[in-house]
């Protein structure tokens, strides 16, 4: 049975460690977050009750960071805290902070002042007051505040995979990635039930009478806790080197998979995004990392590739594919498109690659230059006919080749151009134009085997030695069962490869997959 085969439950019976271990960790970086913040934010809530001049700063500034999208904050963290955990947390925490606030705010002011007003005459000091009296009266509030941080915070965990913090965030990119349903969900519907039991076991708490609730809340922080430390177990093994790979990847049977089946590479791993791997290698927080062999990142940090000696990474070469639909509404578009067949060698794309990743110039500025260098370049002619939408991956080179043939089209036919760039990973690219929301996009023969045909391992086997063969393949299947075409291939070969800093390898002596599986069953 195929894993396209596979129902959900099978699938999640197959990865149930890794399912559980992913759960633990959603759990524990949810809790931990949220200690925080009901440490930060109920004292905060209770101060601006108290001081309500600062109530609208404090509320103003807790909704302006609650606004930023997660995805930034964490890339604001990571310069600061690095990779893993502590931004994650940092993150979770900020969004956590404005439920706290505002309904410990909210509990202690709409109490009657009367209320308030008899314990001061009864005697009680001010703490006295807080207390036995208000905070007792507020805690329903309070408590909705933080079943509301507790939900938010559940969601919000996923993306704490972009930067290796775990979750179940892991399982729900990859199957974005790699067109897997079955991961997806794998990853999303433990999610989504976790915040509903989270979410009513707080309600049934949040409903107690307020005898049972003083001897919940006098437990309470001790599970809290004790949930926190989930996050704990699943990260109390591996020692030696730490590899670290996209969702992607780790999916992919000519990725992590391949890797164990083929290699026996048995290795600490955790999953992060390609944004921030290339860096996260330079800086020595990971050691091995999945990359691309054409991404200029590998000369920017000073990495090498190692050679895969088992043959597990097929032919990645580059190609637009386009439906057969805009074909026919577009006349000059396959022309105008093949105009960049065999421009692009791998040298040359690594350069390119560069430039945006390392250089910092902005995609259109890199493919201008290169066109004009090329003699390519033709200066945009008047725009009078039907549009043309080009999509792309969310990665660098992707970006360069949609304004190149964004600038391709424009010079060299009068059809009017829309880019949809970043648009995630193979799945979201390949259902906007299988669903007609693009026209084409840049994609990888190995990507279009191995991610969306997923033939049988015989046919793998047996045309992946062969790049033509790989490619002609595709071609063929695609238009058979899909009603898209594959172009003339660029030129360049973007596969996967491991590798690690040079002077790292030299030092261990590891320059090839094999020598690096050697090297971890010594140590």
């Amino acid at each position: 049975m195929n894993e396209q085969e596979l129902s959900l439950w099978q699938f999640m019976s197959m990865e149930s460690d890794k399912l559980l271990n992913q759960t633990l960790q959603h759990i524990g970086l949810t809790f931990i977050s949220l200690v925080l913040a009901v440490l930060v934010g109920l004292p905060l809530g209770i101060f601006i009750a108290r001081k309500k001049i600062f109530a609208g700063p404090v509320l103003g500034i807790a909704g302006v960071l609650q606004t930023v999208p997660s995805i930034a904050l964490l890339g604001f963290m990571i310069p600061v805290l690095g990779i893993g955990a502590k931004p994650a947390i940092v993150a979770l925490f900020i969004y956590a902070l404005l439920p706290i606030i505002r309904n410990t705010y909210t509990g202690i002011t709409g109490i009657n002042a009367d209320i308030t007003e008899a314990a001061r005459a009864l005697g009680m000091s001010k703490i006295q007051v807080l207390l036995k009296v208000e905070l007792p009266l507020a805690m329903p509030v309070i408590l909705a505040g933080i079943r509301t941080a507790t939900v938010i915070n559940v969601g919000v965990a996923t993306l704490a995979s972009f930067i290796a913090a775990g979750g179940l965030g892991e399982f729900i990119f990859g199957g974005i990635s790699l067109n897997n349903t079955n991961m997806i969900l794998a990853g999303a519907v433990p999610a989504a039930l976790l915040a509903v039991v989270l979410d009513s076991l707080l309600s049934l708490v949040q409903r107690l009478s307020s005898k049972k609730l003083r001897k919940v809340m006098s437990v309470f922080p001790f599970l809290v806790l004790l949930l926190s430390a989930f996050y704990l177990i699943p990260s109390a093994y591996g020692s030696g080197l730490k590899a670290g790979f996209t969702p992607e990847f780790m999916g992919r049977p000519d990725g992590d998979l391949g890797l164990k089946s083929v290699y026996g590479l048995k290795i600490n791993t955790v999953v992060i995004s390609d944004a921030v791997m290339y860096k996260a290698a330079f800086e020595k927080e990971l050691d091995i990392i999945s990359g691309y062999s054409t991404d200029g990142r590998l000369k920017a940090f000073g990495l090498k590739i190692l050679k895969d000696d088992r043959g597990i990474f097929p032919p990645y070469y580059a190609a637009p594919i386009v439906s057969t639909a805009a074909l026919q509404k577009f006349p000059e578009l396959e022309k105008t498109l093949n105009l960049l067949a065999g421009k692009i060698n791998d040298s040359v794309m690594t350069d390119l690659n560069y430039r945006t990743d390392y250089l910092h110039q902005t995609p259109a500025r890199v493919a201008k230059d290169f066109l004009v260098k090329n003699g390519l370049y033709q200066s945009p002619k008047p725009a009078s006919g039907s549009t043309v939408r080009i999509g792309s991956k969310i990665f660098g080179e992707q970006y360069i080749l949609a304004e190149i043939y964004s600038l391709l089209i424009r010079g060299n036919t009068s059809y009017q151009v829309e880019t949809k760039t970043g648009l995630g990973g193979t799945k979201i690219c390949f259902d906007a134009l299988t669903n007609d929301q693009i026209d084409f996009y840049p994609e990888y023969t190995g990507t279009g085997l191995l991610a969306i045909l997923k033939p049988d391992s015989h046919i793998v086997a047996k045309i992946t030695p062969d790049k033509d063969k790989t490619y002609y393949y595709v071609q063929q299947e695609f238009l058979k069962r899909y009603r898209i075409k594959w172009l003339k291939p660029i030129g360049f070969n973007n596969a996967y490869a491991l590798m690690m800093r040079q002077k790292q390898s030299a030092e261990l002596n590891v320059n090839t997959i094999t020598e690096l599986k050697n090297h971890l069953d010594k140590n």
